[in-house]
């Protein structure tokens, strides 16, 4: 018991299996793209590796620290400048100007340079291979520049950083200058407006007498607090009463019972009522146990239960009533109350409009004198600070000429063009075959058509109609011999195989080698020692007179139009004994009518009578009708697929007009598979076995005495096989 419990725990299961193995199918039909894809991607990666441009980096670090000082730099009192982290992104990207990489071209020749001469904008080249990379939580930034010369690489990168600092420290010079005539000019009209303020705030007091003002003293400012409490309790007030009145309405609007209603069922006469008619409504259950309805305590108490209900339902009535008179009422109490409030606001508001002109007053002129200081404090520090301007930004690390370059990385460009190869290849690999939905394997005809599979047949190596249709005649020890043994097994074994006695033979298109898989299920059918006829019923494109070839104008074609009274005269003996041959002969007009007639069934009987296993050779289903009137009058149906050539999709339509004609399906027959070519990986198994086989023929005809052997032994032996 453990031993079988370990195994399934350790062994994959058999879709897992099936899975891997179908995976592993995949891959082997599509080796040759998967080695081309794969190829091509190493091959262009190992070229870009070894001869792309060298590229050195040449890396110079640079400290950039908040401004501090000019006239600008206002922050200390009002928030004027950018933050830091602004301040920060704005220089990285003056790093970046056109104007700064612009003067490093001059300065350098750049413009002369083979890696930017020929670029339409030397500018945008220079700040493609220019990179900006600021060190995180520091104010460090690195400054890195590639080129293929490394040399230049550092000499470009320190010249642009360089520039960089005499940049901001001429900007920081001019805009002191500018900032010193302003500073004047500020604080005298700061001095002026400060003047203004004085004098107006003077003389206001002055007319006011604003001595006597005080806020904590006044009555008229307790009163308009109290009126500011008394409203807002009345807005709660009837806030609730309304929000109970709207609900009441809502409720009524809904149809629901008044008795509920949270706001009548607090009412004390209502509560008592529903208590009356709940211990009535008890008590009339409790009679109606022991008596019946009629009974004068059920009426009594029914009549008592039935007033209590009424007055229960007036109550409740009065309850929202007084709900609506209660918003009513509070709703008249918050008018009064907004009255009183803005009487009282109005007698404050009147009362301290003296004040509030004075504080106002006041606070201009506090204003002016705080702006008037700032200013003239700013402008004693910047005549102290201008003179000699600091610079905020410090290099340190200066660029150094790089030893090694830093791309092409070879190692990891050989290993990524393999990776990505190897994945480029397999993804196009399954994605071609996720395409090709093609039938091309025993999985494919159980599991899309749903037929027992028959047999397959070896690719014939051979153009010749009457080697490949005579194959198992002419080469009985070949592989396509055995593959038509097989079918021929596989028939007899079939449901029913012994009422199996007309079989039809068809395909889904054109060129699926159903004419072949019936000349040679037919000759290894007679070999057995069965009486065997073929029939071309092919009435369009008929084949098997090349096969066999016989040129008779009579046929089919003319027993069943009336032209020929007999089956004996339109019968051929083949050289392949027990099996006799009926060709179309003349195509005619009118194949379908011919088919589908009486003469078409009547001819099957009477060929049944006479031969143990009839095999009719029927054109493709998607082409004609005639398959499937021919197939409905046969015992089965033997359907043909080439492989790798017809869609599912198509096939299975095919198989399906076919069992919806009532034809009994026998199975399928892969057709057309090199075993020893590019589709060998498909049936690998059956490869080796026929190798097996061959081999055994071979040995046997290598003999002296089966050199010697006739025509006629042969046929006898391949016949006993």
């Amino acid at each position: 018991m453990s031993e079988t419990h370990n195994s399934g725990m350790s062994a994959p299961t058999t879709g897992e299996a099936f899975k891997i193995r179908e995976y592993w199918h995949v891959v082997l039909e599509r080796r040759w793209l998967i080695i081309a894809t794969f190829a091509i991607f190493t091959v262009l990666g190992a070229l870009y590796a070894f001869r792309a441009t060298p590229i050195f980096e040449a890396v110079a670090r640079l400290q950039i620290d908040p401004e501090t000082g000019g006239v600008l730099s206002l922050r200390d009192a009002v928030s004027w400048g950018n933050k830091d982290q602004d301040y920060l992104q704005t220089q990285y990207r003056n790093l970046q100007a056109r104007s700064l990489l612009e003067s490093v071209i001059q300065k350098l020749k750049l413009d002369e340079d083979d890696r930017y001469k020929a670029a339409p904008d030397r500018v945008a080249a220079l700040a493609a291979d220019l990179d900006i990379t600021p060190i995180r939580l520091t104010r460090l930034v690195e400054v890195r520049l590639r080129h293929s010369n490394p040399k230049t690489a550092e000499l470009t990168v320190n010249t642009l950083v360089e520039n960089f600092l005499q940049q901001n420290q001429d900007r920081k010079t001019g805009k002191a200058m500018a900032g010193y005539r302003m500073l004047k000019q500020e604080a005298q009209s700061q001095e002026a407006d400060l003047t203004q303020a004085i004098e107006r705030l003077t003389k206001y007091r002055s007319d006011k007498s604003m001595v006597s003002l005080q806020d904590d003293m006044n009555v008229v400012g307790l009163g308009l607090k109290t009126a500011k409490m008394d409203l807002d309790s009345q807005l709660m007030r009837r806030s609730d009463a309304q929000k109970a009145a709207d609900q009441a309405t809502k409720w009524i609007k809904d149809g629901r019972d008044l008795v509920e209603f949270p706001y009548v069922a607090q009412d004390a006469i209502v509560s008592q009522l529903k208590l009356r008619v709940a211990a009535s409504e008890s008590r009339q259950a409790e009679l109606k146990t022991r008596y019946r309805d009629k009974h004068p305590k059920v009426i009594e108490v029914l009549n008592s239960l039935q007033a209590d209900r009424e007055k229960l339902k007036s109550e409740a009535q009065r309850a929202v009533e007084a709900v609506y008179n209660l918003a009513l009422i509070e709703q008249s109490r918050l008018g009064e109350a907004e009255r009183k409030f803005k009487e009282a606001e109005k007698a404050v508001f009147s009362m301290n409009d003296a004040k509030t002109q004075y504080e106002l007053m006041l606070r201009q002129k506090e204003r002016a004198e705080t702006m008037y200081q700032l200013v003239l404090s700013k402008t004693k520090e910047y005549d102290l600070s201008s003179k000699e301007q600091m610079q905020n930004m410090v290099v340190i690390d200066r660029a150094v000429i790089p030893s090694k370059p830093v791309k092409p990385n070879k190692p990891l460009i050989l290993a990524g063009s393999v990776f990505g190869g190897l994945l480029a290849a397999l993804g196009l690999a399954f994605f071609v075959n996720f395409l090709d939905d093609s039938v091309k394997s025993q999985d494919d005809v159980e599991n899309y058509l749903r037929l027992p599979f028959l047999g397959y047949v070896p690719n014939i190596k051979t153009t010749s109609v009457v080697e490949r249709d005579l194959q198992s005649h002419i080469q009985p020890t070949s592989s396509a011999a055995e593959g038509f043994r097989t079918l021929r097994a596989a028939v007899s074994l079939a449901k029913n195989a012994d009422k199996l006695r007309n079989i039809a033979v068809t395909s889904t298109i054109p060129s699926e080698g159903k004419s072949l898989v019936a000349s040679n299920f037919a000759i290894v059918t007679a070999q057995t020692g069965l009486k065997t006829l073929l029939v071309d019923a092919d009435l369009r494109r008929p084949s098997v007179h090349k096969a066999f070839q016989l040129q008779s104008p009579i046929g089919l074609s003319a027993y069943l139009s009336g032209r020929v009274p007999s089956v004996d005269e339109i019968v051929h003996k083949s050289e392949v004994p027990n099996l006799d041959v009926i060709c179309c002969g003349a195509t005619p007009s009118n194949p379908s009518e011919l088919v589908g007639s009486k003469q078409m069934l009547q001819f099957l009987e009477e060929v049944s009578g006479r031969y143990d296993r009839v095999i009719i050779d029927c054109p493709p289903v998607s082409a004609v009708a005639d398959p499937l009137v021919v197939g409905s009058m046969c015992d089965g149906l033997i359907f043909v697929t080439k492989f790798n050539k017809i869609r599912r999709e198509h096939a299975l339509r095919s198989v399906q007009r076919i069992q919806d004609a009532g034809i009994f399906i026998i199975g399928s027959v892969l057709n057309d598979i090199d075993f020893e070519g590019k589709d060998s990986y498909y049936y690998s198994y059956h490869y080796y076995q026929n190798r097996y086989y061959s081999s055994h023929y071979k040995s046997r005809t290598a003999t002296p005495s089966a050199e010697t052997k006739s025509s006629g032994g042969k046929e006898k032996e391949s016949a006993k096989s």
